[in-house]
Formats: C-alpha cells, sequence, structure tokens
C-alpha cells in the first residue's frame, strides 16, 4: 500500500512539471502566437507521464509544453469500460484544442496509437496546428486508407499481454494491456530499466476498435488533414515495426519530412530523450 502511494505521489509531481508552462508565450506583431507550444501525445495503454524526460528537456529550451492524457490513460478518472469508441478516447485532445486562444497554433506530436489522436485533431483543427509530429506513430495517408492501421507491425508473440473479449470468446477482443514481460522484452528493451518499471506499473488497459468503427469514427480530408504539415520520426530499433514495411509506407504515403533516430526502441522518448527532444527543437524552427 505505502508502494503505492510513493508512486501516486511521484506520478503527480511529474504530471504536475510536464504540464507547466514555464517559458513565454510570444505574441507576434499581427497577435498571433508564436508556435513554440508543444502538444504530446502518449501511445496505448501509456499517459502523459511518458514525456516527463522530453517534457524537461524542451522546456529547458524554451518552449511550453502540454503533456495530456487521452480518456482512461494515465490519471485520467475515466475507466477503460466507459470508453466506448475512439471519439471517446480522444475527446480530452480535442477538448484541449479546441479551447486554445484562437490565434495560437500547437505542434501536435503523437507516439504510437497517438498518430491516430493527433490526426483526428488535424481534421478538426487545422488552423490550431502549425505541424504534426509522428514518432513511430500511425500516420494515416489522406484520404485515408482504413486496411493500413497497423500494417507495419511485426507479428510478435503475445506472451504475457492480456485481452478482454466483453462480446464473448468467439467475438473480437475488445480491451488489451501490456504485460510486463512483453513490455520489457519488445517495448522498453533499449530503455533504462527504472523507466520500464514506472511503465509496469502506470500502463493501463487500452479499448480496441475495428476497422469498421474506425471508418465511421474518423474522416480525414485534404482539405483539413491533408492541409497540415507532417513529419516522421523513425526509431531505428523499434522492435514492434517491420522497417521494410515502414519504409514502402513512407515512400507511399509521404510526409513533408522524415527524421531517424538511430539506436531508440519503441518508447524513444525514454531511450533516447535527447536526441527525441532535439528532433522537436529543430522540427519548431523549420516549421514555425
Amino acid at each position: 500500500m505505502k508502494k503505492n502511494q510513493v508512486l501516486l505521489l511521484l506520478l503527480i509531481q511529474i504530471l504536475r512539471l510536464i504540464s507547466q508552462s514555464n517559458s513565454s508565450k510570444s505574441l507576434l506583431k499581427d497577435g498571433s502566437y508564436e508556435s513554440r507550444h508543444f502538444v504530446l501525445v502518449h501511445g496505448a495503454c501509456h499517459g502523459a507521464w511518458c514525456w516527463y524526460k522530453v517534457a524537461t528537456i524542451l522546456q529547458s529550451y524554451g518552449h511550453r509544453v502540454t503533456a495530456l492524457d487521452l480518456a482512461a490513460s494515465g490519471i485520467n478518472p475515466e475507466q477503460v469500460s466507459a470508453v466506448k469508441s475512439y471519439t471517446d478516447y480522444f475527446k480530452p485532445l480535442i477538448d484541449f484544442v479546441d479551447k486554445l486562444p484562437k490565434k495560437e497554433r500547437v505542434i501536435l506530436v503523437g507516439h504510437s496509437l497517438g498518430g491516430l489522436a493527433i490526426s483526428h485533431a488535424m481534421e478538426r483543427f487545422p488552423h490550431k496546428v502549425s505541424v504534426a509530429v509522428f514518432v513511430t506513430a500511425e500516420m494515416p495517408s489522406h484520404p485515408f486508407n482504413f486496411s493500413n492501421i497497423g500494417r507495419k507491425s511485426r507479428k510478435l508473440p503475445q506472451m504475457d499481454n492480456k485481452f478482454s473479449y466483453e462480446n464473448g470468446a468467439n467475438k473480437p477482443p475488445t480491451i488489451f494491456s501490456f504485460g510486463p514481460k512483453f513490455l520489457a522484452s519488445n517495448v522498453y528493451n533499449l530503455s533504462p530499466p527504472e523507466d520500464l518499471l514506472l511503465a509496469t506499473t502506470l500502463v493501463r488497459a487500452v479499448r480496441l476498435v475495428s476497422v469498421e468503427e474506425l471508418r465511421k469514427e474518423i474522416v480525414l480530408s485534404d482539405e483539413n488533414y491533408g492541409s497540415v504539415r507532417r513529419v516522421f520520426v523513425v526509431s531505428g530499433e523499434d522492435k514492434l515495426i517491420d522497417e521494410g514495411v515502414l519504409r514502402r509506407w513512407l515512400k507511399d504515403n509521404p510526409p513533408d519530412l522524415v527524421l531517424e533516430i538511430k539506436g531508440s526502441d519503441h518508447m524513444v522518448m525514454f531511450s533516447k530523450p535527447k536526441e527525441l527532444s532535439s528532433c522537436l527543437h529543430n522540427i519548431s524552427k523549420i516549421y514555425v
């Protein structure tokens, strides 16, 4: 019990740190904001806590940083059983972007499944996004080819990952959660052990959505999603991604810029936080 209380206090302190905006929000002569505000969006089963290293470094560069918990993630109070769709799952991000000051534009950064979340926000609010960064993430083509979702993933043994079947054992799974052995072997394999330990304590289950449901929920257009500049960050040693498929996919669905961080696992923000932060800082100078 005491251990859990200590971890909870640690998490609260981390979230306070990464949600602070301790640097400038500069106004330009035309009354608009200088776009140095990063909005960081986690992947499946994770939360805002996974950005604590990158957020700290970006703030040291003078940037504003907001790391968000999607629904039923991190310390978001929703339970996964109440999240019935990706629209529900993405709602904290959509609400945040919607409430930004009229002329403020942000840099959206999505990791892994977070790529779908920022894509949804790009479609809704293209005028509020200066550039979108997909960190070894799902980056939909436009028009959206739903059959490509997950195509880059390697077929790995599920090990101790857990699936729940709310609709019956003969139906597709509806809820997923990472097991500690799978995390250690395939997700955090090059990350510091203390960050793996943090993850095994803080990861939460995530809702699984079928391609058919996704097709109904997410509609991306050239006029909105397609008008936002996109950068894709390749993780050099990501065991969850088939590199050959990724390269072909990037050729068929080219972003404005492709960057690679060598020696990083799927959790780039833990295995190579300085390098990822430097990439993001440089992107802000190119596209802002």
